[in-house]
């Protein structure tokens, strides 16, 4: 016998979804709420490296872009509610920012798979980052060893690298990310 699908409660305001208990790790989508789950060892270092890398970038150059990792709200849609906590993300219109989330798409976001579920950044959060007007969407696979730059801008959809590659940072003219280097800090 198949057990009975579990329903969600439906989260369709801000104000639903702020009451949430503080410490929840929680995303919503079109109003449904999907509860994450925490940060593995690895995911963390990833997360850890790639923010240093950027945020280091962001200031060198004098740049106006932020970097946040999560948990950081994002809110991609009003109606229906749409809140996501990207890994990491870059931020460069500090008008979206305020105070408390992004309102709006950010420029460039980076996803670390879970190994529990990895349809939801291949498949769900891909969908909602790219009609939201995300720049650029990575999704980092530490099980696979890979990273999938989906450059939406230049429709340069889905073009996957290795944990050994060096990858251009596309929103930007001259920033490359070593990956080897990542890769050696990593129990995998």
């Amino acid at each position: 016998m198949m057990p009975a699908l579990q329903t969600q409660p439906q989260i369709t305001t801000l104000e639903q979804y702020e009451n949430l208990p503080e410490d929840t790790r929680a995303e919503v989508f079109d109003g449904q709420i999907s509860y994450m789950a925490s940060p593995s060892q690895d995911h963390q270092t990833i997360s850890t490296e790639l923010t240093t890398i950027l945020n280091s970038y962001i200031k060198s150059s004098k740049g106006s872009c932020r970097v946040f990792h999560a948990p950081f709200d994002v809110k991609l849609s009003d109606k229906p509610l749409t809140i996501v906590q990207p890994d990491l993300m870059v931020v460069c219109d500090r008008d979206k920012l305020d105070g408390k989330r992004c309102n709006g798409a950010p420029d460039f976001i980076i996803e670390i798979v879970s190994p529990g579920n990895p349809a939801d950044d291949y498949i769900r959060k891909l969908y909602y980052y790219k009609n939201a007007g995300v720049r650029e969407y990575w999704i980092v696979d530490p099980r696979r060893k890979t990273v999938t730059v989906n450059y939406f801008e230049k429709n340069k959809l889905n073009i996957q690298y290795s944990f050994e590659s060096t990858i251009k940072v596309n929103i930007y003219d001259d920033l490359y990310i070593n990956f080897s280097d990542i890769a050696e800090l990593l129990n995998i």
